[in-house]
């Protein structure tokens, strides 16, 4: 009967989240021939491969994939039961590794994660930042524990929850013309100059629903960081969709204008993601709980 040991399950989990022995060793402060010989140890008792070698890169394989969420259950498993044997059974410890949107990561981090990190102070926090694609990437390669991601996510393997609502507005410089119009319609917006997210952000997607409800659109600029675009607004380059949270100071001091568009529907829903084979310890419900209860109305 094959007898793994913890260190070669924390090499296999560090390898498929890192793709090089290289980083996974400097991660667990091993050697890397350490870790080349832990990997090598578990994939003889496993008889097989559990990653996919190209350019120096390792990918999870078939194999790999089925067996990371039952490798990262064992460890976080034994975590628990180390810390029930030390009377320690409330207080959690450990490394959650979170993903975020461009919104949630830059404008409402501290919804996200004030309670979680508050009361628990001996959990580290990964928080990693990318648009909502790349999150769902990390997610199904495991790479990330939990996510939140503006829009509901449509995956076989992710479980998605509605964490709170979050709205979409037409910004423009004070002085461009349709800031004077107080009665829009779709047809003002005829010599329109876009500026957008790039492709595979969800404001990107909300943004091409909504500009098919226009006259055709003149993209002049995809840039791929909210503070960007809103920069290049305010410099007079083009109008663009941006969360309204993220434009509250410069609405309030002058810089921006915020156009009445009730033609469009601009609300959008921020979900919690995570994998559906994803164990759900005592540190993953617990930042959960969090979370869903940090939910609040729209500000």
């Amino acid at each position: 009967m094959a007898s793994f040991s913890p260190k070669q399950l924390d090499v296999f989990i560090s390898i498929a989240r890192l793709g090089s022995v290289k980083a996974a060793a400097d991660s667990l402060h091993l050697t890397q021939p350490a870790a080349s010989m832990a990997l090598a140890e578990l994939e003889k008792q496993l008889s097989g491969p559990l990653f996919d070698r190209d350019k120096g890169r390792l990918y999870l394989n078939e194999k790999g994939r089925r067996l990371l969420p039952l490798a990262q259950e064992i460890i976080e498993r034994m975590i628990e039961f180390r810390q029930r044997a030390d009377d320690q059974a409330d207080v959690l410890t450990g490394e959650f590794r979170i993903g975020a949107s461009n919104t949630v990561g830059n404008y409402r981090v501290g919804d996200l994660l004030s309670g979680f990190v508050l009361n628990n102070d001996r959990v580290t926090i990964y928080l990693n930042v990318a648009n909502t694609d790349e999150i769902v990437r990390q997610i199904v390669d495991h790479s990330i524990d939990v996510a939140c991601v503006e829009g509901a996510v449509h995956h076989e393997a992710i479980e998605s929850v509605h964490w709170m609502d979050d709205s979409l507005c037409v910004c423009t410089r004070p002085d461009h013309p349709l800031a004077a119009i107080a009665n829009l319609q779709p047809a003002d917006f005829i010599d329109a100059r876009w500026i957008l997210r790039e492709r595979g952000s969800a404001t990107r997607a909300v943004s091409d629903v909504e500009l098919d409800k226009l006259p055709q659109a003149k993209v002049v600029m995809e840039l791929g960081q909210i503070e960007a675009i809103k920069q290049a607004v305010i410099a007079g380059l083009g109008i663009a969709f941006l969360p309204q949270v993220a434009v509250t100071h410069a609405v309030s001091s002058g810089r921006l204008a915020l156009l009445h568009t009730p033609f469009l529907n601009l609300t959008r829903q921020l979900s919690i993601i995570y994998h559906r084979s994803r164990y759900q310890g005592r540190l993953m419900r617990s930042f959960l709980d969090s979370v869903k209860s940090s939910a609040r109305p729209e500000r």
